[in-house]
């Protein structure tokens, strides 16, 4: 996959894939319905950028590795 460059580090991937599926669970627990879906599908969307080491968002904005924070 060399089409993106990692643009979080370490410690925040690792906070965005507990947080991820921490909300993930939460939601099948506390949620009902296609509510319960749709925020497990966001959690599990925030966990797959934490595993892949990279935030399309933070890239837009320039946050992370090479950009102006």
């Amino acid at each position: 996959m060399g089409f993106y460059r990692k643009n979080i580090g370490g410690l925040h991937q690792a906070v965005r894939v507990v947080l991820g599926i921490a909300v993930a669970a939460a939601a099948f627990v506390y949620l009902a319905g296609a509510t319960a879906w749709l925020v497990a599908l966001g959690g599990a969307g925030f966990a797959l950028t934490g595993l892949v080491g990279y935030c399309p968002m933070c890239a837009m904005a320039g946050i992370g590795k090479g950009g102006m924070s």
